[in-house]
């Protein structure tokens, strides 16, 4: 029964970085459509968001079946606890993403107000952060999952500069202003990116420490 278990919990692992590096190219994907306009590409994030939300179902369901068939204790049972809860965090992630091709559709083929460069930086951060969760969850690395906490800070920053950037732009120009509230709401979906990418370091320092922590 204890071999059963660990290979379950093996192939359960495996899934979870399976469906965290699907999410990481889904916030690549996303931005790379918006960047390029390309609207069909951003018509595939659907696609793609589809399969993170069967993998989460499998993953969920796996986990249910485990606790109901093996009734794990201690960290067993934090593990997959924190498995139920980072892939709730994930799959939002995958939401978000559509959300900025759902603005990339309504932007459309319509001249981009300005070069995208704080945009794309917040993306590949947010990217790297979620990264990091993986190996910190495949390790049992608590400094790791923390340092997710100085990436988000980061991704903040960039996001306030956004924020004041277009707002100017918005003051000087009216006629922007729908481009820059949706570029606006982009630069948000991908703050809270980064925000489920802290919750899940968080989750991972408890996977491992037993200790409930906010890391930002």
């Amino acid at each position: 029964m204890r071999t059963q278990f660990v290979n379950e919990m093996k192939n359960l692992n495996e899934k979870l970085i399976t469906m965290g590096k699907m999410v990481e190219d889904i916030i690549e994907f996303s931005v790379k459509a918006l960047a390029r306009q390309d609207l069909d590409a951003a018509k595939k994030v659907y696609e793609m968001d589809d399969k993170i939300d069967e993998i989460e179902l499998d993953i969920e369901n796996q986990c249910m079946r485990l606790i109901a068939l093996q009734q794990p204790m201690a960290k067993d049972l934090r593990v997959i606890g924190t498995i139920m809860k980072i892939i709730t965090d994930l799959e939002r992630m995958g939401d978000h993403a559509v959300n900025i091709a759902k603005v990339t559709l309504q932007i459309g083929d319509e001249p981009l107000i300005k070069p995208l460069v704080d945009i794309p930086n917040m993306a590949s951060l947010s990217q790297s952060m979620v990264r990091k969760c993986l190996q910190a969850f495949t390790n049992e690395d608590v400094r790791l999952a923390r340092e997710v906490a100085c990436d988000d800070e980061a991704v903040d920053e960039i996001y306030e500069d956004i924020y004041t950037e277009l707002l100017e732009m918005m003051i000087k120009d009216q006629k922007i202003i729908n481009q820059a509230t949706r570029l606006l709401f982009i630069a948000r979906y991908l703050e809270r990116i980064a925000d489920h990418a802290t919750n899940i370091g968080e989750r991972i320092i408890y996977m491992v420490t037993g200790e409930r922590v906010e890391i930002n």
